[in-house]
């Protein structure tokens, strides 16, 4: 079948994810079929580069041999299978295996089967932990602005973008949303402590009642509104607050964990143990879905000891998916035995150099935020002057300016509008310097042509 009849069937037959109907619909949509390292190849052999590791997930790259081998096996074995009173031994290594790499005591794992999903589960084991501990009325979430937690509505309703949630009317209520981490740093002589969005979330607590909240949900570093990093010590004023208030603080690894910043998880790389703690999309490097909660030992066992519960009232039927959970453990052998954290810091200072001289050749940027594989380019209209975008440039180069350069190098990623201008780079993991030097130098003919447009 060709090109054309693919794509023809494609926009009569598959209803698109977060795509403009004139995207879709566009003459040259896409039709990727196959994939290598950190490249992609379309039906007339056109070769990619995968900017964004496909939804930041695909951490050991495409088409890798040995985790398919690791699905034929499990699925020519025991194809399915559940964790509903009974477990099976692809979900129990692929939970042991996590737990080894996952800091302090967050040792039990929750298998579902998405980032969203992952995410629900954590309000809901959340919301239960607390009624099964004798506090009912702990329902209530406290959030960050911007933040993206998912597409299921109970995580929409703790996602923090407005544009996301205006469509579907009226959400889970008690969700407070607080101002995350843009432009902060320690005042001198000060703390973490000082910050205003520490500051922020205190003060929701004042307000509803500390005995109302169940938990806190963060990423470690927030993608929405561009690769935030938080500074020195917010993590451990994030930890400090929930303990003193009895709330749970999830972390949201959905993207930043399996490597993305360098270490296993960003907790890891932040030095804090959260109390629960989602994972999906680096699990398996997209080559399976497959997601999760780890669950503090301590936590997981009061609610399955509490008289008021002793059950999780809450699963789905491929939760832990035998195949699935066998990817898991192959795509995280992979990952251990070709150090692809390691890969990850190492090279971290010279994309980060890239960056630095990408930035100052094109005065439409006004600056890069983020760590290890994950970064967005914030534009601006001209940095030099202070100029700032005006929404009909912003469009522009959004809808056409950024996509129209990026298809002349053969580059994909993602042009980012959710609070800014924005273009975001998150490489496969397993990307080496030659790889790194392809991506810095089409992003550079990305900002020429951002330069170009705004006459800079």
């Amino acid at each position: 079948m060709s090109n054309s009849e693919n794509r023809a069937l494609a926009q009569r037959h598959l209803f698109p994810h977060f795509t403009a109907g004139q995207v879709w619909r566009d003459p040259n949509l896409p039709v990727i079929v196959s994939g290598e390292g950190s490249y992609l190849y379309d039906e007339d052999g056109n070769r990619f580069l995968d900017g964004l590791a496909g939804l930041f997930c695909v951490n050991m790259g495409h088409g890798r041999m040995d985790i398919p081998a690791a699905a034929t096996k499990q699925m020519s074995k025991l194809a399915y299978w559940t964790n509903w009173g009974s477990a099976h031994p692809a979900a129990i290594e692929a939970a042991t295996t996590i737990a080894k790499l996952a800091p302090g005591d967050l040792d039990v794992t929750f298998f579902v089967n998405s980032g969203s999903e992952a995410v629900e589960s954590a309000i809901k084991f959340a919301r239960q932990y607390h009624r099964s501990q004798g506090q009912p009325q702990r329902t209530k979430i406290i959030a960050r602005h911007m933040a993206y937690h998912g597409t299921t509505l109970g995580a929409l309703a703790v996602t923090g973008i407005p544009a996301y949630k205006e469509p579907f009317g009226d959400l889970m209520p008690g969700v407070r949303h607080v101002p995350n981490t843009l432009g902060e740093t320690i005042p001198e002589g000060g703390t973490a402590a000082d910050l205003p969005s520490i500051q922020a979330i205190l003060q929701v607590i004042e307000e509803e009642g500390a005995e109302t909240i169940a938990a806190l949900f963060a990423e470690p570093v927030q993608n929405s509104r561009g690769a935030l990093v938080p500074p020195p010590g917010y993590w451990q004023e994030l930890r400090a607050i929930c303990d003193r208030f009895g709330i749970l603080l999830v972390a949201d690894e959905v993207i930043c964990g399996f490597g993305r910043l360098g270490e296993w998880f960003g907790s890891t790389k932040f030095d804090v143990v959260p109390d629960l703690l989602t994972f999906a999309k680096g699990s398996t490097s997209g080559y399976a879905p497959l997601g999760g909660v780890l669950i503090r030992t301590p936590l997981a066992n009061a609610l399955l000891d509490s008289p008021q519960a002793g059950i999780f009232t809450h699963g789905a039927t491929w939760g832990g998916h035998p195949v699935s959970t066998a990817v898991a453990v192959a795509n995280l052998a992979a990952l251990q035995e070709e150090n692809i954290p390691g890969n990850v810091r190492s090279l971290e200072p010279y994309f980060q150099s890239g960056l630095n001289q990408i930035r100052d050749s094109h005065r439409s940027i006004l600056e890069w935020r983020g760590t290890g594989f994950f970064y967005a380019i914030e534009l601006t209209g001209d940095r030099d002057s202070g100029r700032e975008l005006t929404p009909e440039q912003s469009k522009e180069l959004l809808g056409r300016v950024m996509p129209q350069a990026m298809r002349e190098v053969n580059l994909i990623t993602r042009p980012d509008n959710r609070g800014a201008t924005m273009l975001v780079l998150s490489p496969p993991l397993v990307a080496d310097q030659q790889v790194l030097d392809d991506l810095l130098g089409k992003v550079d003919h990305v900002m020429s042509a951002a330069d170009s447009y705004l006459g800079l």
